[in-house]
């Protein structure tokens, strides 16, 4: 089975940045859409970010669009969410994973103007923490 480590957390200050990892493990990734999510304390996980096998499109929650960036080294089997400008409300667990059947494995499910959902991806890593604080 599929399987994906997040790495790159951390504690960060107000309008710092942070770039998590996401490392496939035991397969080629080149095929295969990548959100990712974040879940806060007390709070249900959340789409961030999701890029299609391509490349070439992205989904953004409204929070992040212009602040967060996601890339893919297919050379590296690894995806890459850059966060730049973060604040408080950015803090939580993130998490990595692929589109579930019946969604196609390399294409972001549903519309480019909404956030990726958590009930169409699976593979789940353990997640990397992230907070945010002064």
């Amino acid at each position: 089975q599929l399987q994906f480590v997040e790495s790159g957390g951390g504690l960060v200050q107000p309008g710092g940045s942070l770039r998590l990892s996401c490392a496939a493990s035991g397969f080629n990734l080149d095929y295969y859409a990548i959100g990712w999510f974040s879940q806060a304390p007390g709070k249900e996980r959340e789409g961030v970010i999701c890029i299609n096998a391509s490349g070439g499109s992205t989904n953004y929650a409204d929070a992040v669009k212009g602040r967060f960036t996601v890339s893919r080294d297919n050379a590296k089997n690894t995806v890459y969410l850059q966060m730049d400008n973060l604040t408080p409300d950015d803090t939580g667990i993130y998490y990595c994973a692929v589109p579930r059947p019946p969604q196609l494995l390399e294409l972001c499910p549903g519309s480019d103007s909404r956030p990726p959902r958590p009930a169409n991806f699976r593979s789940w890593g353990q997640g990397t923490q992230v907070t945010v604080s002064s």
